[in-house]
């Protein structure tokens, strides 16, 4: 499916842009498919940002990722100096190296600390992503094949929360992975299972890629992928975004509210990014993958209950291959969302970063 055309502009006129929006290519090469953020990470200190992403080669698909997946494919690293405005590429193979061992006794408030989970790996870094150390392996929590991505909170030296995912075959999707949170308090030597994050409710549609804020009352807030498949199969699905809340630090979770749908047929959704502003608002990005296919965001003022009119970032993508959203708050309070896209005039997947105030 392309986007784009008169009723996507009749649609879009009906939302709100964000003022001072500026937008940036992070990774432009021609040839090349750059993709997918949110399956790396992101990470902030000061005006210094650096985000991962996957660096394959071009080759169109209508029903696919435009990614000629006969040949290689790596992740890398885009850093920047500048609070965004300007960024340098790095190759990172070592981050799909290696036996997964136990790791040594972690300081996750080192101040260059970096980590990236994926799947039921993780990997660190004491210079801010230039160096990686691992794979370091997450125990068996007894509940099934991790298919976890980057999304944790430091609590302390020793003390950090995850937030991982899980193939649940009770899941009624056609992807059905499960989130839940854990938490180490000895510095990774050992993890506890705290609870699900869609707590008690059926096991109807799937809950992944978590985005994790810990609100201005204390509390936590999770964005969470959501999936339910109508008919059985891949092909007949839509697709969502829902915020969860716990009280008790990842333990015991609610429901709070739906977001924002990211797709009405069969392009599995996007997953949401969330980030907490100086003021105490909650700032949720996202990827949208129906017409018009673009970057969307809406804001809470109630540490996730409800959320404002939806604001466009962009609505331009040339079709449904794009989002995969990571958003950081520079010093200045202004939010850095970076993502990957696609347009007319450009339509090699490439990644691009909007710098913005809601």
């Amino acid at each position: 499916m392309f986007c784009g055309g008169s009723a996507g502009s009749a649609r879009a006129s009906s939302r709100t842009a964000p003022s001072e929006a500026k937008h940036v290519v992070v990774y432009d090469e021609p040839g090349r498919f750059g993709a997918w953020p949110a399956n790396h990470g992101v990470w902030i200190w000061g005006n210094e940002i650096a985000v991962g992403f996957s660096r394959g080669w071009y080759k169109e698909h209508d029903k696919d990722h435009s990614i000629d997946r006969a040949k290689p494919s790596a992740p890398a690293l885009a850093r920047s100096l500048d609070g965004g405005v300007t960024w340098t590429i790095e190759d990172h193979p070592e981050l799909e190296q290696g036996v997964a061992k136990s790791p040594p006794k972690l300081d996750f408030q080192a101040p260059n600390f970096a980590l990236r989970v994926r799947d039921n790996t993780f990997y660190t870094s004491n210079d801010r992503g230039h160096h990686w150390d691992g794979p370091w392996a997450f125990p068996d929590f007894k509940v099934g094949q991790l298919t976890s991505r980057t999304d944790y909170l430091v609590q302390g030296p020793q003390d950090c929360l995850f937030f991982l995912s899980v193939t649940d075959k009770r899941v009624q999707a056609g992807i059905a992975d499960r989130a839940f949170a854990v938490r180490t308090t000895d510095g990774g030597k050992t993890f506890k299972f705290l609870g699900w994050m869609t707590g008690d409710e059926p096991i109807l549609a799937r809950a992944a890629m978590p985005a994790t804020v810990r609100a201005a009352d204390g509390s936590l807030v999770s964005l969470l992928r959501r999936r339910f498949d109508l008919k059985t199969g891949y092909r007949n699905e839509f697709d969502w975004i829902d915020a969860y809340g716990s009280a008790n630090d990842g333990i015991d979770w609610h429901f709070l509210s739906r977001v924002a749908y990211t797709d009405l047929g069969e392009r599995n959704g996007n997953p949401p990014s969330l980030v907490r502003l100086p003021d105490g608002r909650l700032v949720a990005a996202y990827g949208v993958r129906y017409d018009p296919c673009g970057i969307r965001a809406r804001v809470s003022r109630d540490n996730g209950r409800t959320w404002g009119a939806e604001l466009v970032l962009r609505d331009d993508g040339r079709k449904w291959d794009l989002g995969y959203c990571r958003s950081v708050v520079r010093p200045d309070g202004r939010i850095v969302t970076i993502y990957y896209f696609t347009t007319a005039e450009h339509p090699e997947p490439h990644i691009e970063a909007s710098i913005w105030l809601p």
